[in-house]
């Protein structure tokens, strides 16, 4: 295949005495004129080649059918109404409604989808003010982390003036007649410019944000993200700081006193997450000496700390309400809700409906009953509430779905990785589907920064089961499923072991029938796409196809772009020590790309609006495989327009991006649809 000509610089960087090349760099420049030709060209092959895939427009077509069903989203408790989202035959972006109480009738309250022709604006609320009357809305563009928040009147259903910007991924906490949020000051000019200095400001309604009053800055360590959190009494604030994206160092504040603000927790060693109040005791979970996570007690008064709820299986969220206290649990990937008093004795576990997640637990310390949200790869997205006075499980909403889950059947397995760690696996299939070796399988992963991959519902997996295909997901070390030392034994200088931990699942699937490596391919999104990238260096034998989704592809220099300054908690930099550039360097999808290796199939997957993952990394890397693969696989790749790292994308793209990725898929495999 003849792939564009990218021009080469000369460019060698020194880390350590290491002479490194970097012939690519031009491309980090998104408003180089060779850049744009370079991604048009790029672009122009890439659909040629997709346009010629028989079956792609049947593939479209069936996704559109998956993913015309009503379904709901996230829910919130504001008063006496239940918000929530809810998307119906197809909408790009999930319009907005809400009832009076849990069984109410439903009324739209804000349709997104009238902010852009194209569907490309997305709306998440953020927060309800402490007298719900107001509601905050964050909204992006074009996928873009960049956002700006607005205040709604409930009751009236009306915008105010106030419009705050300069917002990249801020919390919004009320107090008294106005809010705290995060804020830059200002925007970034350009997509991969660095985002520092970001500071807590207190906005007051009805005031231009020129006004607004800022409350904490930092600024001896500019690259660390600083957020304010009232407590739900409206007697406290915390200041949470971080170095990255794991650690927090805490800060308290008496609102009602205006005292100063004391150290509560020193970081940043520790998590430490608020999650409400009990009288005068304030509660926080947090991984200090316990690993799987505790829930402690704090008296702001005397500063004394207390364990409440103490360390035993994974536990990542928690809800006071009233009398009780709400405890999801994370076991063997799969989730268990459990109610405790307020002393924290346990009173009874919640029986869920399947095997699978629930999430997004709200509730308060006024009521009696919580609201939460359950799924797993065959059950779509439901609504749920429990009253824990009268014991009642109750179903308020469910997403309707095009296939009978009884078609399908999911087991969970355990394999082996190099050193011997158990690794659990989730694999989805048609029921009796003949394990010969022969099955298109797409193994995911993603490997990284505590966080938890669990069963969830995807209208557009179902495609690839409904056509004798198999999914199969690996709950790889790096990730939060099994507590914080699941989470270091994938990090830093142990990061190969989340290398071997997906390669092994590879091999465990071949060697099981499942599949043959002319059969398999796999993805990663983001810390996932670094995943695949680097897999495809050390086995590229493993794979026939090969999907590096907006991946960090460049790990020797992803610190200096957007927020990448906070991945170094989790991955190192190159800049700080010879062990930690050495450790990167090793095993950088970019800088191991080789002349002698034969490499899958391949479409990376990138975004022009990507400010977290910057594109450069897709295009550096895309542009060294190219020039250094020998063989006759495709390297192609798929540059989404409109389109960022990932949230809020319309549904449109998302549909046109799954149909190429399972089109390439099946084609490159030689199956027939």
């Amino acid at each position: 295949m003849k792939y564009p000509k990218a021009k080469k610089v000369d460019q060698v960087d020194d880390y350590f005495g290491y002479k490194v090349e970097d012939p690519y760099r031009w491309m980090e420049n998104e408003d180089s004129e060779d850049l744009k030709k370079w991604i048009e060209e790029e672009n122009k092959l890439t659909f040629d080649y997709l346009k010629k895939i028989p079956f792609r427009n049947k593939i479209k077509k069936r996704l559109k059918e998956l993913n015309s069903a009503t379904t709901y989203g996230d829910s919130f408790l504001a008063g006496d109404y239940l918000f929530f989202y809810k998307n119906e035959a197809g909408e790009n972006q999930p319009k907005i409604y809400f009832q009076k109480g849990l069984e109410g009738n439903e009324e739209l309250f804000f349709d997104p989808n009238e902010l852009s022709d194209d569907g490309t604006v997305s709306v998440t609320i953020s927060s309800f003010s402490k007298d719900n009357k107001y509601i905050t809305f964050n909204i992006s563009e074009s996928g873009s982390d960049w956002q700006k928040i607005k205040v709604m009147d409930i009751e009236n259903k009306k915008m105010l003036d106030d419009e705050l910007k300069k917002i990249k991924m801020t919390n919004v906490s009320w107090f008294k007649n106005g809010f705290f949020y995060s804020g830059f000051d200002h925007s970034a000019e350009a997509l991969s410019e660095k985002n520092k200095n970001l500071k807590v400001y207190y906005h007051i309604l009805g005031t231009k944000q020129e006004e607004d009053m800022m409350i904490y800055e930092d600024e001896i360590n500019p690259e660390r993200f600083v957020f304010g959190n009232v407590t739900h009494n409206e007697k406290y604030m915390f200041v949470e700081t971080t170095e990255g994206t794991s650690g927090k160092e805490v800060f308290i504040k008496d609102l009602k006193e205006n005292s100063e603000v004391k150290l509560l927790f020193k970081g940043f060693d520790f998590e430490y997450d608020y999650i409400g109040d009990i009288g005068d005791r304030v509660l926080f979970m947090t991984n200090e000496e316990a690993p799987m996570n505790k829930i402690i007690q704090v008296d702001p008064k005397t500063m004394k700390k207390s364990d409440l709820i103490q360390e035993t299986i994974k536990f990542d969220e928690a809800r006071v309400i009233k009398n009780h206290i709400v405890v999801k649990y994370i076991e063997d990937v799969k989730s268990k809700v459990v109610i405790f008093d307020y002393n924290g004795e346990k009173v009874e576990e919640v029986i869920l409906p399947d095997k699978g997640l629930a999430y997004h637990f709200q509730g308060n310390e006024k009521s009696e009953e919580f609201t939460f949200h359950f799924t797993s790869f065959t059950y779509p997205v439901s609504i749920f509430s429990f009253d824990t006075k009268n014991k009642k499980l109750k179903k308020l909403k469910q997403s309707e779905s095009k296939i009978n889950p009884e078609d399908f059947t999911t087991e969970q397995i355990f394999y082996k990785s190099k050193d011997g760690t158990d690794i659990p696996m989730f694999i989805i299939k048609k029921k009796g589907l003949k394990l010969d070796g022969k099955n298109p399988t797409l193994l995911y992963a993603y490997g990284g920064f505590n966080i938890s991959i669990p069963p969830f519902f995807d209208p557009n997996k179902i495609w690839l089961l409904e056509n004798n295909g198999i999914f199969a997901m690996a709950n790889i070390r790096g990730g939060g499923e099994y507590g914080e030392k699941w989470h270091k034994s994938g990090m830093m200088q142990n990061k190969q072991n989340v290398f071997d931990d997906f390669i092994s699942a590879a091999e465990y699937l071949i060697d099981n029938g499942y599949t043959s490596k002319d059969k398999l391919a796999v993805e990663g999104r983001s810390n996932g796409g670094l995943l695949i990238g680097a897999v495809m260096n050390q086995r590229p034998d493993l794979f026939k196809v090969a999907f590096p989704s907006v991946g960090v592809m460049d790990m020797l220099r992803f610190q200096h772009f957007t927020i990448g300054w906070a991945w170094k908690v989790e991955y190192g930099s190159s800049d700080n020590s010879k062990e930690e550039f050495e450790n990167l360097y090793k095993y950088s999808p970019l800088h191991n790309i080789s002349e002698e290796k034969n490499y899958p199939s391949t479409m990376v997957i990138t975004a022009d609006h990507d400010d977290r993952v910057v594109p450069a990394h897709s295009f550096k890397y895309t542009a060294t495989l190219q020039e250094k693969y020998k063989g006759s696989n495709p390297i192609l790749i798929r540059i989404n327009t409109k389109s960022g790292h990932g949230a809020g994308r319309s549904l449109e793209k998302t549909i046109e991006e799954k149909t190429d990725l399972y089109s390439f898929m099946f084609f490159e495999m030689g199956e027939e649809i």
